[in-house]
């Protein structure tokens, strides 16, 4: 089995992921939603006609959502690795990751849930020095995220160049706390919430769109919040 096939198998202890713990009735849920097109207004925009997506709702407060594992990680011993269709296959640690150079961003937050939180301030490493260092093949489409808890989600590489997308490690002037995904998390704000996966810890770039945990549960492939892209 090679590498790739390695990383596309089920999430087990034995291949170097903790396991996501059964959640039946979040799932059943979720997947109710996505039958029901629960929170479709058939209100959709243009990205920039209004701020706020259809179906959303503003809130003050930061909601925490995960599924049921929040991975105790600390930035000395984490690392993170990206292989797959690109030139450059790599590794870092806590150094070799801020050595990148910090960039800041203030953007808004929506949860595919139905709220948004405006004005939100990140610090991270751009997404695009990552894809520069990696070399994605010609072939290359989309990448996959994976976390310490095993989740999984894949973006186009299209979506990630834009330059408000970061690997962060600060929100609001602070070291990214465990609840919300520090150390390092990513962050898309152009799309819905549920693709900014936590607790990055591996990258694969790949030919084609797999999907991931929420995609292949009912939800769209790319999720954008102003076009209604809830559920595929």
């Amino acid at each position: 089995m090679d590498s790739y096939e390695r990383f596309r198998q089920p999430i087990t202890r034995s291949s170097g992921y903790d396991p996501i713990p059964p959640k039946p009735r979040l799932v059943a849920a979720k997947r109710r939603a996505a039958e029901t097109g629960k929170r479709l207004t058939g209100q959709a925009a243009p990205a920039g006609a209004r701020r706020l997506p259809p179906g959303q709702e503003l809130v003050t407060d930061f909601p925490r959502l995960d599924l049921g594992t929040r991975p105790l990680l600390d930035a000395e011993s984490w690392t993170l690795t990206w292989g797959g269709l690109c030139r450059s296959p790599g590794r870092v640690d806590w150094p070799g990751f801020n050595a990148f150079g910090p960039e800041e961003s203030v953007t808004d937050i929506h949860c595919v849930t139905g709220w948004s939180r405006f004005d939100n301030r990140w610090r991270g490493i751009s997404m695009s020095k990552l894809l520069n260092r990696a070399q994605p093949l010609t072939e290359a489409t989309h990448v996959i995220f994976k976390g310490h808890d095993g989740y999984g989600t894949a973006l186009s590489i299209a979506d990630l160049r834009r330059e408000d997308v970061l690997l962060a490690t600060h929100w609001e002037g602070r070291p990214l706390a465990r609840d919300h995904g520090g150390p390092v998390r990513l962050m898309v704000p152009h799309l819905y919430f549920w693709k900014s996966a936590k607790w990055v810890k591996q990258i694969w770039f790949t030919k084609g769109d797999p999907g991931g945990y929420w995609e292949n549960r009912g939800y769209h492939h790319r999720g954008d919040p102003w076009k209604e892209e809830r559920y595929g």
